[in-house]
């Protein structure tokens, strides 16, 4: 179909654009920014005056709970719910029952996805067979099946030596590499940051230090093997300073960050809400400033929703009991919007870190906007307003955000040149 958007601003973050113009689609692709081809005529056009394009999101941790959690969420519902977030692309982690370390599953998951239509999907396959860190996964298999990066989550190698060989095996075959480093002996048993709020509270804490010890030796290794590596879900401001440290050494090292620890901080716990129930924890005030500071700087070059949705259950028993995570995805635009209102980042900045820095990352063919590219884009109005969960999509409500006033509305989302969302 021949789609003409008309009188937007346009933003691309990867070459700079950013000028009010039309842009005209034909048979999954841009065809032209600007004036419309010879001969081109639409079928369809929007009027776009006063909204903003930019290219379609691409969101780094989604979970989407299938296979083994339909009570949480499917690939349909979670889809659904990241295009109305304005996700275009997204990795699901391979914490999925059965773990996603066989090429059954990441076909599986990929074929429903197609089924679907809502979103790219782009699986991470698990670094070792059932995520229990003791023997490698079949790599190469899931990489020809579709997996684009490899990664054990929270669960960490007991054994360094095993994590050293797994790394050196990845670098062999310029395979990427997702660390969420957390050491499992400090975090064990822990529900919140380590701090004044836990012990207020009475809450068993996780220290700082078990990112940052974790950290260090991921970094050592990954710095001996040789592997390309992204750090995921970074929670302190020491942490990344060691990011910092890291890419200033020529490391090839990339980060992203939750969204919701650019926003919230351990206070957020003081009445037990246990939708603030989080793995890794929120943490302080000067921990979120210095992540802040880093996604700012492009030391984080990624914001992630890091979506978990959960059924209504899992969040009703006593704080220490409930599952931890929070549903995000359908909101990460209008939430990510609220950093621009903070005078934190200006919009291209932030588009930047929601498209063609997590694409960058992981190497994913997506996140711009270019004559000939894939025609993924977010079409939003930055002047409403969306009122979170009015039009819920998601099967997890798990979401602490529910009921707020956030900047923007997305108004349209399309993948390959077909409208996946519209308000």
């Amino acid at each position: 179909m021949k789609l003409s958007i008309l009188g937007a601003r346009v933003i691309d973050p990867s070459s700079g654009l950013d000028q009010v113009t039309d842009i005209h689609i034909e048979a999954c692709k841009i065809v032209a920014i600007g004036a419309a081809p010879a001969g081109f005529v639409a079928v369809e056009t929007i009027e776009a005056k006063g909204l903003v394009v930019a290219p379609g999101l691409v969101d780094l941790n989604v979970a989407l709970r299938e296979p083994g959690y339909s009570r949480k969420g499917t690939i349909t519902s979670e889809t659904r719910a990241a295009a109305a977030g304005g996700v275009t692309s997204l990795c699901c982690p391979p914490r999925t029952k059965p773990v996603l370390d066989t090429s059954a599953v990441a076909e599986l998951i990929l074929d429903r996805a197609r089924e679907a239509g809502n979103a790219k999907v782009f699986p991470i396959g698990a670094l070792s067979k059932g995520l229990d860190g003791e023997q490698l996964a079949e790599l190469i298999a899931l990489r020809d099946a579709g997996c684009i990066a490899f990664g054990n989550g929270l669960e960490s190698f007991r054994n360094t030596r095993t994590l050293c060989r797994a790394l050196e095996y990845a670098a062999t075959f310029d395979l990427t590499v997702i660390f969420h480093s957390q050491d499992h002996d400090l975090a064990e048993g822990g529900l919140a940051h380590e701090g004044p709020t836990a012990s207020f509270l009475g809450l068993p804490g996780i220290p700082e230090t078990a990112e940052t010890v974790a950290l260090a030796r991921d970094l050592l290794l990954v710095e001996q093997s040789g592997v390309r590596a992204h750090f995921s879900q970074l929670t302190s401001a020491r942490g990344v300073a060691l990011i910092a440290q890291a890419q200033a050494r020529g490391l090839p090292v990339t980060a992203d960050v939750a969204l919701y620890q650019l926003i919230l901080t351990d206070e957020a716990l003081i009445d037990f809400n246990s939708l603030y129930h989080i793995q890794p924890p929120l943490r302080t005030r000067a921990d979120r400033d210095g992540l802040r500071a880093a996604v700012k700087s492009g030391v984080v070059q990624a914001i992630s929703s890091h979506h978990q949705p959960h059924e209504r259950d899992a969040k009703l028993a006593p704080f220490g009991a409930t599952e931890p995570g929070i549903s995000s995805v359908e909101l990460l635009l209008p939430l990510a919007l609220t950093l621009v209102e903070d005078g934190l980042l200006d919009l291209p900045t932030l588009l930047a870190r929601l498209s063609a820095g997590p694409a960058d990352a992981l190497r994913l063919p997506v996140g711009k906007l270019a004559v000939g590219a894939p025609a993924d884009l977010v079409v939003f109005d930055p002047a409403a307003s969306t009122v979170a969960g009015e039009h819920w999509l998601s099967k997890g409500e798990n979401c602490p955000f529910l009921g707020h006033s956030l900047p923007g509305v997305v108004r349209y989302t399309l993948m390959d040149g077909r409208i996946t969302h519209q308000a």
